[in-house]
């Protein structure tokens, strides 16, 4: 697959070198020389431009990549960019930080694939390891796994399905589910998902799509 990644700063330059190694081609999008310069010392093709500018991003490949990730730390930018990726029918995935209201998460989310949180996702792990767990257990699997939090919708196949019940491939598992505005907690098999329900799945990567058709409707 082909990836833009705009921003190599801590989140984007790990994210690309995670796909790198995969075999993925990743091209970097980011206006500072000094970042550009370390992203072709780490081997990887570069853009020297801002990540928000159509042009910029058709010169990176948006028109023939899979996805783009926004992740420098201006949100406006990010966003910008993420919306170039919509018009040219790539999956968009956008960083914002964990101090924004949730009136402006939910402005953002309902135009973007996936949100990111990296202090959210810091925090996960200094507290995992604060409790005397492996976070770096974590860390190595999920270069083969996927994990990520989806919104059943109106139209999906597993609106009024217990959990027993879902269609997913064999390596995938939800391992927590939600009301709509209420916490995840651990699923039950028999809880029946409803429009809003929100459900925590982990599954092999190229395994995702399918999870996706079972839980999503068919044109989201």
């Amino acid at each position: 697959m082909r990836f833009v990644i705009v921003g190599y700063g801590r989140v984007g330059s790990r994210t690309a070198t995670i796909l790198a190694e995969e075999g993925h081609e990743v091209v970097i999008v980011d206006n500072d020389v000094d970042r550009i310069d370390r992203a072709s010392n780490d081997g990887l093709e570069t853009v020297r431009g801002d990540g928000s500018d159509e042009d910029v991003l058709v010169d990176a490949g948006i028109e023939t990549a899979d996805a783009i990730g926004a992740f420098t730390p201006d949100l406006n930018a990010n966003f910008a960019a993420c919306m170039v990726g919509t018009h040219h029918g790539c999956r968009t995935v956008l960083r914002i930080d964990e101090d924004y209201r949730e009136d402006i998460y939910e402005k953002y989310a309902e135009e973007v694939d996936e949100i990111i949180y990296p202090e959210r996702l810091g925090a996960a792990g200094a507290k995992t390891a604060l409790l005397g767990g492996d976070f770096n257990v974590v860390a190595d699997l999920a270069a083969n796994l996927q994990l990520t939090v989806l919104e059943i919708q109106a139209g999906s196949p597993a609106v009024g399905k217990r959990m027993s019940e879902l269609e997913l491939p064999e390596t995938a598992r939800i391992y927590a589910h939600g009301r709509a505005r209420e916490p995840l907690t651990i699923p039950l098999p028999g809880t029946e998902l409803e429009v809003g329900d929100e459900v925590a799945v982990i599954t092999e990567t190229d395994r995702s799509d399918a999870v996706r058709s079972a839980l999503l409707p068919a044109n989201a």
